[in-house]
C-alpha cells in the first residue's frame, strides 16, 4: 500500500475517534463541574489543557469562561483539535482514500459532516449541550459500525485500526488526568463522596458504567474504577485493552515482511513495561506521573508507525 494511502486512512480514523473522544472530555468536565463545591469557570483551563488545546485558546482569548471554552473545543476553526475541524480532517482524508474504503464509510463519514456542520453552525446553548454531544457520538458509533460490517480485514482495515486505538488510549489516559490530578478540588476529599461521585462521572463519559457494575457490583471505589480503565483488557476504551488492538494490527501488518518492527516493539515494551504493572504499584508511582509517561509513549509510538511505513512518502 502506499504511504499517501495509509496516512489517509489512518489520519480518518484518529480524526473521527478524536471528535467522539473530545465530545467525552466536554461531558466529563461538565458533569465534574457539577459536583465542584465552588464553581469556577477556571477549571476549563485545565481540561483544555488535557485536550491539548490551551496554548490556541490562550492565544485568541484574555478570559477563560465556560461558554468560550466549550465553543472552542466545539466548533472553533481556530482550534485544530475542535470537533468541528476534527470531522472535517476526517472527511477530507476519507476524501483522499475514496478508493480504499467502502461506499458505506464515505457515506458515514460524509453525513456525519454534513449533520454537525449544520447543529454547529451557531453557539450551542447550555441547554442543548448534552443533545450535540450524543449527537456527535451517535455519528462516530455509525461510522465505526459501517467499518466493522462493510470493510475486508486487509491491511486497508488494519492502518484504521491504528488510527482508531492509538487516538482511544491517549483519551481514556486524559480523561483519567482530568478527574485525578486536575479537577479534585484537594487532598482532603479523596474517599469522600465527592470523590466517588467525581469518578462515577468518568465512567460515565467513556460508557463504562454498566460494564463496570457488572463487574464491581456496587462497591467498587476509586482504585477498581482506575484498575478497570488502565487495566482491564476487556473494556474497549481502557488503556489495555487499546496497546494489544496496536499489537495485533501491527503484527498483521508485519506478517510478510520486517515493515513495522521499530513500532512493534514499543508497543511490546509499552505492553510489558508501563502496563504490566498492578494498580497498587501505579498509585504508588504517582496516577499522573503514569499517565503523562503513558501519553509520552502514545506520542512516540505513532511517530513510529508515521516513519516505519513511510506515510509521507
Amino acid at each position: 500500500m502506499l504511504g499517501k494511502t495509509a496516512n489517509g486512512l489512518y489520519w480518518m480514523y484518529r480524526y473521527m475517534e478524536r471528535a467522539e473522544n473530545t465530545a467525552r472530555l466536554i461531558e466529563t468536565g461538565q458533569r465534574i463541574a457539577l459536583t465542584r463545591l465552588n464553581q469556577s469557570d477556571d477549571e476549563w483551563k485545565s481540561i483544555m489543557q488535557s485536550a491539548d488545546c490551551f496554548a490556541g485558546f490562550q492565544a485568541e482569548h484574555d478570559e477563560i469562561t465556560r461558554d468560550v471554552a466549550v465553543d472552542w473545543m466545539l466548533r472553533s476553526k481556530d482550534n485544530p483539535s475542535s470537533i468541528i475541524s476534527s470531522v472535517n480532517a476526517a472527511r477530507q482524508n476519507a476524501r483522499l482514500v475514496r478508493t480504499a474504503i467502502t461506499g458505506d464509510v464515505w457515506e458515514a463519514v460524509n453525513s456525519a459532516y454534513m449533520v454537525l456542520k449544520k447543529a454547529l453552525a451557531r453557539k450551542v446553548s447550555e441547554r442543548d449541550l448534552p443533545r450535540v454531544l450524543r449527537l456527535i457520538r451517535h455519528h462516530a458509533a455509525l461510522v465505526r459500525g459501517v467499518t466493522h460490517g462493510t470493510m475486508l480485514r486487509n491491511d486497508i482495515y488494519d492502518f484504521a485500526r491504528l488510527g482508531t486505538f492509538l487516538e482511544r488510549a491517549d483519551n481514556t489516559a486524559r480523561i483519567l488526568d482530568v478527574k485525578y490530578y486536575v479537577l479534585l478540588p484537594s487532598a482532603r476529599a479523596v474517599g469522600t463522596s465527592l470523590d466517588n461521585v467525581q469518578w462515577e462521572s468518568i465512567l460515565r463519559s467513556v460508557s463504562a458504567r454498566g460494564g463496570f457494575r457488572m463487574e464491581y457490583g456496587a462497591g467498587g471505589g476509586p482504585r477498581e474504577i482506575a484498575d478497570f480503565l488502565i487495566l482491564d483488557k476487556r473494556m474497549p476504551r481502557s488503556l489495555a485493552f487499546c496497546v494489544s488492538k496496536l499489537c495485533h494490527n501491527l503484527d498483521y501488518l508485519g506478517d510478510e515482511d520486517d515493515t513495522g518492527a521499530p513500532s512493534r516493539e514499543r508497543v511490546g515494551a509499552l505492553r510489558s513495561g508501563l502496563l504490566s504493572k498492578s494498580i497498587e504499584d501505579i498509585f504508588d508511582y504517582g496516577l499522573h506521573e503514569f499517565l503523562q509517561k503513558t501519553l509520552e509513549e502514545l506520542s512516540g509510538i505513532s511517530g513510529q508507525i508515521e516513519q516505519d511505513f513511510r506515510f509521507y512518502a
